[in-house]
């Protein structure tokens, strides 16, 4: 089966998209479209593609999937552009710049009969899967806890136009704790209910490089976020996500359960190694791939979702985009309010991924 491609939203991202769908037979980019034009037309020649506007993209009969790597603000328009024209949809994260605006592209969907996906698709790596398949097989017996962590200066210090990482929609739980919620979903489970309290250490941000080098970006957003999770199964998640750190040594994600701990690759890659503690052993075991796609690569998810059986079967779906979304809403209104706040929706863990190697 080959699955053609329309990609509206041509930044930084794409590139390792178009790597992806390079090396997969089944995937061909026929259309690409961008508010740059002259962006659009490059990239197009660069891929063999046409380059059209949203609105031809959406509609053109020679596009299968719409692939959304705009810009948060703007991913709910086009989804709903796409499904409107009756082609399923992918988007990066998060789903939606609002979990309602989600729940609406979600609902939409089920009415015309297209299906949603949404990233992270880094969890369908060896590194994750892996992990999981640990989770599964018992190694760890029956989870009881889950640390996740990630801590950075901020990206302002590489990024030459990073102002949407400090607006509505970023900070460090938007804009990296998809990777980290949709590892812990994957391996523990749905969340019942979230805690969060959040911070920011500055007011403003000076840009590093690139033309706007020495400018200064305003802060709107908490640039440190703390959360505890509970899971529907019991187990309870710590969760760190934070601008506001020189760096850490923190392991990435830890799983720990009554016969054992698991350190987790970073979920923000497709591979790494998995390593397990038994209880009473002095040692970290790392173990072989078992499961999951190797090499991995942004975009599998875009295929996964096209070639699954049924709706149930597609892994990286917006079911799971939309319940992370609201796990992490949940986390900043709990912030704010200083209230547990429950989760609504409710997901299914997706299909392990047997080893693979696309």
């Amino acid at each position: 089966m080959t699955v053609r491609i329309g990609i509206v939203g041509l930044g930084k991202i794409l590139d390792q998209y178009l790597a992806t769908f390079d090396r997969l037979p089944q995937a061909q980019v026929t259309a690409v479209a961008d508010l740059d034009a002259a962006r659009a037309e490059e990239v197009a020649a660069q891929v063999g593609a046409r380059a059209l506007s949203v609105e031809a993209l959406v509609s053109d009969p020679e596009v299968d999937v719409v692939l959304n790597l705009t810009i948060p603000a703007a991913h709910a328009e086009v989804a709903h552009a796409a499904i409107a024209a009756g082609k399923p949809v992918y988007t990066e994260k998060p789903l939606a710049a609002t979990a309602t605006d989600a729940f609406g592209v979600l609902e939409a969907a089920r009415a015309a009969g297209v299906r949603v996906g949404g990233a992270p698709d880094t969890v369908l790596g060896a590194g994750i899967q892996t992990a999981r398949a640990a989770v599964d097989a018992g190694r760890v017996g029956i989870p009881t806890s889950a640390t996740a962590t990630f801590a950075c200066p901020g990206h302002e210090s590489w990024h030459p136009n990073p102002d949407f990482y400090y607006q509505a929609g970023g900070g460090p739980l938007l804009d990296m704790g998809p990777y980290y919620l949709t590892t812990l979903v994957t391996m523990l489970g749905e969340v019942a209910s979230a805690v969060g309290v959040a911070g920011a250490a500055h007011e403003t941000r000076t840009i590093g490089s690139g033309a706007r080098a020495g400018q200064s970006v305003p802060v709107d957003v908490a640039t440190h976020v703390t959360g505890i999770l509970t899971h529907a199964g019991g187990a309870i998640s710590t969760v760190v996500m934070s601008f506001d750190t020189a760096g850490t040594e923190a392991p990435k994600i830890e799983v720990h359960g009554t016969k054992g701990s698991l350190s987790v690759p970073d979920p923000n890659r497709f591979d790494g190694d998995v390593r397990l503690r038994a209880q009473g052993s002095p040692e970290w075991v790392v173990l072989e791939p078992s499961a999951g796609d190797i090499p991995g690569g942004r975009g599998i998810g875009v295929v996964d979702m096209m070639t699954a059986g049924d709706e149930a079967g597609v892994r990286a779906s917006g079911e799971l985009a939309l319940h992370v979304l609201e796990v992490m809403e949940g986390m900043l209104t709990s912030a704010e309010t200083g209230r547990a706040v429950p989760i609504s929706s409710r997901v299914q863990r997706p299909a392990p991924v047997p080893l693979t190697r696309s």
